[in-house]
Order: structure tokens, then sequence, then C-alpha cells
């Protein structure tokens, strides 16, 4: 596919290129001027990177808005919130059919890669994977198996079942990595047999001020602390953290994949996005799940922007709100995307500027990031080729 006098955000500083040829395969073959024999004309859209969801519960697809209001271990504790109890207690058929169209719903709003949390252990692989078949999107799968720690075995740091390490592999065998639920339902023993698992590791952290004062509770360490015990290539949250404790993060991982509309919505406050970003972190942006709002990154977008500068009492540029939902994500992920670079994976997604919401255009990144809606949207390229919209 070729794509001629379009504008484009290019390269790991989305650099504004007003008028460009953009060539592609699977993977972005050149971006520079002039013209090519079988290319599209695309005067008056921009090609930004496939926004990166770095963080969803698609399962719970079935389950949106329930208690709505009420507090978060109400909602979404892995052992006896609300959210598992539905999981369990309803047709797989039923899961298989939201995930699908949550699916949908994020091609609509310019995501071409999710990262998953996928409870259920083998079988909640399963039924994402039939979610998944015959769509374009691409996704990172960390499953989970459900097997947790009482607060005494945390407490006593127990050592695991026996029969958890080959239930973890045979997880493995089926998906990307690990999705941990979190340190406060995991010994360290635990926690450290979780860090030996050779795929990806992701856990939870500092999400609520009530699993902070758990942590130190139980234990007498910070839940940020003994999350790290495993070894994550990231981490989820850290509405709560501290400072020291965002820095440690920085030193020890990939990256901090923040949600803040979900934090919102469990009244939760929100993360201090300047203040990670300035411990070194490298912040990626998710929706979390679906039963609390929708897996829209465009929205997502514009929240973090206006919610980091009102909690910050500063400017943040809009660009870096752009580069958590794809040039962070890819880096943090360790994959070839998030960005319009040669040899990088084709993904793109073209924004039609004549808008009535988006034109006149005075900063690119803001009006992509504070205006863009799924409307705006003529066109999603999934690994080189057309999977949404028309040119």
């Amino acid at each position: 596919m070729i794509l001629r006098n379009i504008a484009a955000l290019v390269g790991p500083a989305l650099r504004h290129v007003h008028r460009t040829t953009i060539s592609m395969s699977d993977t972005f073959a050149s971006i520079k001027k002039g013209s090519r024999v079988g290319s599209v004309d695309c005067e008056g859209l921009v090609a930004i990177p496939g926004l990166i969801n770095s963080h969803t519960h698609i399962g719970d697809s079935v389950a949106k808005d329930i208690g709505a209001g009420r507090d978060a271990a109400w909602r979404i504790h892995p052992v006896y919130g609300a959210k598992r109890k539905v999981l369990e207690s309803t047709d797989p058929r039923t899961i298989v059919r939201y995930m699908r169209q949550t699916i949908s719903s994020m091609l609509e709003c310019g995501t071409t890669t999710f990262v998953d949390f996928r409870e259920g252990g083998t079988g909640g692989i399963a039924l994402l994977r039939r979610a998944l078949a015959a769509r374009p999107i691409r996704a990172v799968v960390l499953g989970r198996i459900e097997s947790y720690d009482s607060a005494l075995r945390v407490r006593k740091n127990a050592k695991p079942d026996p029969g958890r390490r080959a239930e973890v592999d045979a997880l493995l065998a089926e998906c990307d990595g690990l999705g941990i639920s979190g340190a406060n339902e995991n010994s360290d023993a635990s926690l450290r047999q979780y860090s030996l698992t050779p795929k990806l590791r992701a856990i939870h952290a500092a999400e609520t001020a009530n699993g902070g004062r758990f942590s130190m509770r139980n234990t007498g360490r910070s839940e940020v602390a003994r999350a790290l015990l495993a070894d994550p290539h990231f981490v989820i949250h850290m509405t709560q953290a501290t400072r020291a404790q965002m820095r440690s993060v920085a030193r020890r991982t990939r990256g901090v994949v923040v949600c803040p509309r979900a934090n919102a919505s469990l009244a939760e406050g929100g993360p201090d996005i300047a203040a990670l970003a300035g411990a070194g972190c490298n912040v990626a942006l998710g929706t979390d799940n679906v039963m609390l709002n929708s897996p829209d990154l465009l929205a997502e977008m514009d929240y973090a922007w206006k919610a980091g500068m009102a909690r910050a009492h500063a400017p943040i540029d809009p660009r870096d709100i752009l580069c958590m939902a794809t040039i962070n994500a890819g880096r943090m992920l360790g994959k070839k995307i998030g960005a319009i670079s040669p040899g990088m994976a084709a993904d793109c997604v073209l924004i039609d500027m004549s808008d009535i919401d988006m034109a006149p255009t005075h900063n690119i990144h803001a009006a992509i990031v504070g205006r863009a809606t799924k409307r705006t949207i003529r066109a999603v390229i999934i690994g080189g080729k057309l999977v949404r919209g028309r040119i």
C-alpha cells in the first residue's frame, strides 16, 4: 500500500511531516516525498501510529456498570469482587459475544494492539482466542491462574501449593505472559516463583489507598515493594505511589501503565503522570476494565491530558500523552509497534483533519489528543492492510 499527499506523525518523536508519501507492506518501507505509481491520494488526512491499549480486561464486557457507585473492592477484587462472580456465573458464549463487541469498539476508535489481563486460567484464554478469531487486531494476552494466597498465608510467607508451578506452565503455553492480580493476594514466595517465568510479567500495584494500607498492616511493607518481587516487565496503575516508589519502579521495570478514567470511576483519584515521567518511568496508557468505562483510547488520552494538567497545575505537552498510547507502549512491550518508521509494523490510523471538530488545526498533537473521536477516523490499517474504513 502506498499513501501519497498525507500528513504524518513520524518516528519516535512523533514529528509532524506536513506532506509525504508512505509506502508499506506488513512493515513501513519508506516515508518520503514524491508520487508513486499505484499510490492513493490522501489529501486532508494525517497518519498517526496505531494506538496501543496497554491494559484491558475485556472479559468483563458482559458486566458493564455493575456496582456503579460502589467501592473498588466490591466491584473488582480478584477473590470476592462482583466481577469474578459475574464471570463465573455467565455462559461462556455470552462472554465471547461481548468480548467480540469490545474488540470491534477498539478498532473503531483506532486501537490496533491491546494488552489484556485474562482471568480464568487456560479456559479464560481459550474464550479470548475465540473472540479474536478472524479479527485483525493485535492482542497481547496475559493469563492468570485463579489461585490466590489468603492474608494469613501472605503474612506467613507460605510457599505456593506444589501444583501451582505446573498450572502456571500450562497457562504460559497458551498465552504471552502473566497478568498477576497484585501483591496482596500472593505471598513473597509466590511472587518470586512468578519472577522465574520466561514470558512477559505484569502486575497491578498501588491502585487503591485501601490496598496500600492492607499491605502495610499485613506485611509491614508497601504494596509496590512486594509487587516488584515478581520482577515485572511493567506495573499497572501506581495511582497511590510515592515518589520513591516511582523511582524504584523506573529503575526495575520497562514501564508503568496508567488508567486514569478507571481510577476516577472507582473514586481512587488519578495517577500523577507528570511525577511518574519525572521519576524516569516509561508511562503507557490503558483503559482497564470494560465494566468501568469504554475501551476508547481517544477518550482516555483526552481525559489523561486534561486531568493530568489539573493535578499538576502546569501544562503537559499533548505530544507526551500521544506517546503514551504509541511510542512508549511499543517500547514497554518490546515490540516493533507504535511508530511510523521504516521497519516498524505498518499499523496506523488515518484521521480526517477537515472534520468540523478538527479544523482549523493549529497544534496537531493537541488536536488529536483533545479533539479526535471515532467519527474523525477515516481508516485503520494493521500490518499494511486496511481493516476498517476507507481511503
